[in-house]
């Protein structure tokens, strides 16, 4: 291992100093950011959780745009929405592709996991599936299927509120599995559901900094496997067996469907069945695409929408004046008599101004996803080297006191005029993501938010859980992971 060690290190330094060279040549800074470590650099100041508060609280020191280095690898941090917008949308061309997660890539994950293929022709054309299956237009038909799901939580919700959470996750896993693969859940041991949850949880921790070895060291993944070291070698097998399980299952069950008579409208049957005049070799690489595509929307639909509805009750418990209030303006629209429809959003400026406030306050994903710079880049007189992990940091742009004041304040009225009415807020966008890679799924997340929101609060109020004595439990409000929970 001594040996190791000295080889990883005589190569790290050898990175090094291409990367200063090449600054050096361009004669420019790379932005500011904590004084990096000779060889290691910032590893020890980056941290393992909710690095996204560290970005914030460094933006007070180092300004808007942030670097540091681990191992030679620049990452560039953006905390305002002006150059996040300025790198990310008005110079898409250079950072829409994705950095190369190594624990991912032994498990086969870039291969076909569409946020986290890199900016090529693959993944323009599964990206197009998405697209067409998801826009607003086609969201609308997945009303029926998301209300209907939703008043079955409504019922489980009455027979165990104590586990609200798991409910929250089986009705998020229960509306895409019928909207992607037009499949109902059994129940909550149902294979496909366990999967994708398995799956959540365990790719959450593998791409976090330093939780896996590989992803800061990746040379290490080119070591024999026998190396003390190099058991995430074992858990990427099982993390690739997992997402082959979860992709395509459900896939074949589709095509059972398919081919008995039985199938339901849903994202994969319609998709499949556009390939019937289509050339035999053609038709089995373009039903490869489906089934990556089908799929990426399971996952990426199977946790995020439920990190905002956990979100939502933490809300109502914490701010009962914004409870009260859309109650009462939803006893006007429904006069108490029936549950809330799609139909009645337009009448419900205030709830609708919740389900914005939510995805504001404890955005999903408050570090999104990391863009990746694919040639040198200049801005605002800093050198952006090719190859620079490039992170938007969402917490800080929806916190920014001069768009939101009292930021960590539950205010929904911000999002509405003097006269009630909704206000447009483009920053709010900035929670799904920026530029060609912004969240293709949102719409529906937006949609299935809302009537939860509205459903939830015309049958139930939310308050804080009793101890064995009565008194209220104290409600935390801590955030931790990829996504928040």
């Amino acid at each position: 291992m001594f040996t190791v060690d000295l080889l990883a290190i005589a190569a790290f330094i050898l990175f090094l100093a291409l990367f200063a060279r090449r600054r050096k040549r361009q004669n420019l800074p790379y932005p500011p950011g904590p004084r990096p470590l000779p060889v290691v650099g910032n590893l020890f100041d980056v941290p393992k959780e909710s690095s996204w508060l560290a970005y914030t609280e460094w933006a007070k020191t180092y300004g808007e745009v942030i670097s540091v280095r681990v191992f030679g690898q620049v990452i560039i941090i953006l905390n305002s929405e002006k150059s996040a917008r300025d790198l990310l949308e008005k110079r898409a061309a250079i950072y829409s592709s994705r950095p190369t997660i190594p624990f991912l890539d032994i498990a086969n994950w870039t291969q076909w996991y569409i946020p986290f293929l890199q900016d090529t022709a693959v993944w323009r054309q599964r990206r197009r599936i998405l697209d067409r299956s998801l826009r607003p237009n086609a969201a609308v038909q997945y009303w029926p299927t998301q209300k209907k799901k939703v008043h079955d939580f409504l019922k489980d919700l009455r027979s165990r509120p104590e586990d609200f959470v798991h409910h929250v996750e089986y009705l998020q896993g229960s509306i895409v599995m019928s909207l992607v693969y037009g499949y109902d859940l059994k129940d909550r041991n149902d294979r496909y559901f366990r999967d994708a949850l398995d799956a959540n949880l365990m790719g959450q921790k593998m791409i976090l900094p330093g939780t896996v070895v590989v992803n800061t060291l990746p040379f290490l993944r080119h070591l024999p496997e026998w190396l003390p070291g190099t058991g995430f070698n074992a858990l990427a097998r099982e993390f690739e067996r997992i997402g082959h399980d979860m992709v395509y299952l459900p896939f074949e069950f589709v095509k059972n469907c398919i081919r008995d008579g039985t199938g339901r409208p849903c994202v994969a049957q319609a998709s499949l069945l556009e390939l019937d005049d289509t050339d035999e070799a053609d038709a089995k690489e373009i039903e490869r695409v489906i089934v990556e595509a089908a799929g990426s929307i399971y996952l990426s639909g199977a946790d995020t929408t439920v990190s905002a509805i956990c979100t939502l009750f933490l809300a109502l418990i914490l701010y009962p004046d914004v409870q009260r209030r859309a109650q009462a303006e939803l006893d006007a629209v429904t006069g108490g008599k029936r549950l809330p429809s799609y139909e009645d959003r337009a009448r419900l400026p205030y709830v609708e101004a919740v389900c914005k406030e939510v995805l504001r306050w404890r955005t999903v994903a408050p570090a999104g996803v990391p863009h990746a710079s694919t040639q040198d880049d200049v801005y605002e007189g800093y050198f952006i080297p090719r190859g620079a992990i490039v992170i938007a940091n969402s917490w800080a742009i929806l916190r920014d006191p001069k768009v939101y004041p009292d930021p960590d304040e539950f205010k929904p009225e911000r999002f509405l005029t003097a006269a009630g009415q909704p206000r447009d807020d483009p920053t709010l966008t900035t929670a799904f993501g920026f530029g060609k890679r912004i969240c293709p799924g949102r719409h529906v997340a937006e949609n299935t938010l809302f009537i939860v929101a509205a459903s939830l609060l015309t049958t139930y109020s939310i308050d804080k859980a009793k101890d064995a004595q009565g008194n209220a439990i104290p409600v935390g409000r801590g955030y931790t992971g990829a996504i928040v929970r």
